[in-house]
């Protein structure tokens, strides 16, 4: 459903956002490990995400990448999701066709425009605070 680079994302997002609740900045090669995503991949990640305001990165012996903590309540999964993949979760095809719409829907458009409906509304009123605060109670797991 999300492309592996918006996986990344939201994955270093939750990550970044716990640690920036525990007061900390994280290095490049620390959430790359904590999420199993290689480092040059999450490098570019990053700076998609950095680019789009929803994380912060500072240079310097005490840099590193870190989230506003009174901000990351309002960044919600939708916005990390628009960052990397753009909005064509909310209107492509479930069969991957070019040509599907109202008009001409594909056998599977009705249920698809549904489920596309409560993933759009799941991701809006998911905040990044929400589950890190989860991440950090044990309560979620960003690596088995």
């Amino acid at each position: 459903m999300f492309s592996k680079a918006c996986e990344y994302g939201i994955r270093a997002s939750i990550y970044i956002a716990k640690q920036s609740l525990l007061d900390r900045k994280v290095s490049l090669k620390e959430i790359a490990e904590a999420i199993e995503s290689p480092t040059a991949y999450t490098s570019k990640i990053l700076q998609q995400l950095c680019k789009s305001f929803i994380i912060n990165s500072d240079k310097g012996p005490t840099g590193g990448f870190s989230m506003d903590t009174l901000e990351m309540g309002k960044v919600n999964l939708s916005t990390i999701v628009f960052a990397i993949d753009g909005d064509s979760i909310y209107n492509g095809c479930g069969l991957g066709l070019k040509k599907c719409n109202e008009q001409k829907p594909c056998p599977v458009h009705d249920q698809f425009k549904l489920v596309r409906g409560e993933l759009k509304s799941m991701l809006e009123r998911t905040s990044i605070k929400s589950l890190a605060v989860d991440l950090e109670k044990g309560l979620t797991f960003l690596k088995r």
